[in-house]
């Protein structure tokens, strides 16, 4: 596979705004909420239709209420319900997506966070739709009348597949999902119409993680990663630097090497800088690239082995960020720093017990293989912040710990407490979850090593995730605002699609570092 069969290809529906349904349209999808009123008091309410003003004659809207009802439509969240479209409307059948009840605002929350959670919920709702309008290749909605961003982002990302490896797409000869949407709006304004650029951004940079995330191990190893990356990165003129294994042994890369010596497929560490306006404030990104993790020495068990294709998901999603702002020329400066390697256990392969030196000067007693992604970000933070950046943001599957503390879409969030708590909340503005921890100073203790500076991992299981966070802060000075993100559940999706989270790769934390970045832009 080349290059460009991941740089170029089309990741998402095409998008643009309309006033009325086009004659190409074969479907119209709405939303239906739960804010309608009963007969009594003690009815359930009659869903209501969510269709925009001017879009649909008041008589067939009527009509189009009364047959969903008629066919049992509620309102839920999430729920699907098609009928025939009534005369008057011009496309063959109408599919409604339940909205739940939109005007909620659940107690104890903030406007703000209010606000975040009705978005997520309308971005889920039509993630949901764009998988249920299969055989429909054009299709307008109305969905967009209460948010084009959370909206586009929604069928995008829900009507995301990855079949680069199938000899035949899975929906045969049928259109597996809308390659055209028209966004229906009472006018197209130049708010409407920078909300959807923006959107498109977003989603397709999403969209281009998760490609990263889903493309095998046989054909994404650590130099073909970093080709791939450099692709991207010249196609949207960043600037881009990659240093081969020579270059990292020569220059000290010593946690790179040591995880990567044990394949023959050789390490890299990718640079990639969106220069921003003179200025302005930096941002360091971080983001772990094991492209395969077997353990090394420290072998993992077979069962499961396979889903490490997923521990490059925050080398993904920091390149990915950096691209998109560079595409939305965001004033805030950007370098992603990215360390690849494959983690493999052979002759070469470093030991329990070896001593390495990681950039910087560190040294550093290997008592676990398998615990190589932070050994790989301690490099690459430390090389980072020879930039002397205003803001270090770090990601990575880091720790099976963080599933079990926070669960499969909750990323921990750790760091210095005021940019940690920063991050936490953005990410939920964004939709990601993110949930900010602490970095308890005991658990330094415990990393104390017998023969170097620091061991790699701490001789009992308590607090995992926290433990690593913990190792990383070493290579971060005082004074320095970082955050660390640990996605090891959120960036894969090891179950059925729910939202519009397919199964397999996320795209997260993509969406919480350019709602961070474009923060600083705003804020400083």
């Amino acid at each position: 596979m080349s290059n460009s069969d991941t740089a170029d290809r089309v990741r998402g529906p095409e998008f643009d705004l309309a006033t009325t349904i086009a004659r190409a349209d074969t479907a119209l999808l709405i939303g239906l909420n739960q804010n309608g009123t009963g007969d009594s008091p003690s009815a359930d309410p009659a869903p209501a239709l969510v269709i925009g003003d001017g879009i649909v004659d008041d008589a067939v809207a009527e009509a189009l209420e009364t047959a969903l009802v008629a066919v049992g439509a509620t309102g839920k969240h999430g729920e699907i319900t098609r009928v025939p479209a009534p005369a008057g409307l011009d496309v063959d059948v109408v599919v409604a997506v339940g909205l739940g009840k939109l005007d909620d605002e659940p107690s104890g929350e903030t406007e703000t966070d209010a606000a975040s959670a009705a978005a997520e919920s309308l971005r889920q709702a039509a993630g949901i739709a764009a998988r249920e309008l299969a055989g429909h290749p054009t299709v307008a909605t109305t969905l967009s009348s209460l948010g084009i961003g959370p909206v586009v982002e929604g069928l995008f990302l829900g009507a995301y597949r990855f079949e680069l490896f199938r000899s035949e797409p899975e929906a045969g000869g049928k259109a597996p999902v809308p390659t055209k949407i028209h966004l229906l709006v009472e006018t197209k304004n130049a708010d409407a119409k920078a909300e959807l650029a923006h959107a498109e951004v977003v989603a397709d940079s999403v969209a281009i993680a998760r490609d990263f995330v889903n493309t095998p191990p046989s054909h994404l190893y650590p130099e073909e990663f970093a080709a791939r990356a450099a692709s991207l990165g010249r196609k949207f003129r960043l600037t881009v630097e990659v240093l081969d294994d020579t270059a990292l042994e020569q220059q000290g890369y010593g946690g790179i090497i040591g995880v990567g010596k044990g394949s023959s497929r050789k390490p890299r560490l990718v640079r990639l800088t969106h220069a921003g306006r003179k200025g302005a404030k930096s941002v360091a990104l971080v983001g772990k690239g094991i492209t395969f993790d077997t353990g090394g020495i420290s072998i993992k068990p077979a069962a499961g082995m396979d889903l490490m294709t997923s521990d490059m998901g925050g080398a993904a999603a920091v390149i990915a960020a950096t691209i998109a702002a560079a595409r939305l020329g965001v004033d805030t400066a950007v370098t992603a720093t990215v360390p690849m390697a494959e983690n493999m256990p052979s002759s070469t392969a470093q030991r329990p017990g070896d001593v390495l030196t990681q950039y910087g000067g560190k040294t550093i007693e290997v008592l676990n293989t398998d615990a190589e992604g932070r050994l790989i970000l301690a490099d690459a933070i430390v090389r980072a912040l020879e930039d002397d950046p205003d803001y270090l943001i770090d990601t990575a599957t880091l720790t099976g710990a963080q599933m079990v503390a926070l669960g499969a879409r909750t990323p921990g969030v750790m760091g210095t407490g005021a940019f940690r708590d920063r991050v936490a909340a953005l990410s939920r503005s964004a939709g990601e979850n993110g949930w900010a921890m602490p970095l308890p100073p005991e658990l330094l203790a415990d990393l104390k090593s017998r023969v170097a500076d620091l061991a790699n991992i701490t001789p009992h299981r308590n607090g995992g995730m926290l433990a690593a966070g913990t190792y990383l802060k070493q290579f971060v000075p005082d004074g320095q605002s970082w955050a660390h993100i640990d996605i090891a559940g959120p960036a894969f999706n090891t179950g059925g699609p729910w939202g519009y989270s397919p199964k397999g790769a996320t795209g997260v934390p993509v969406r919480t570092l350019i709602r961070v970045i474009e923060d600083i832009a705003e804020t400083g």
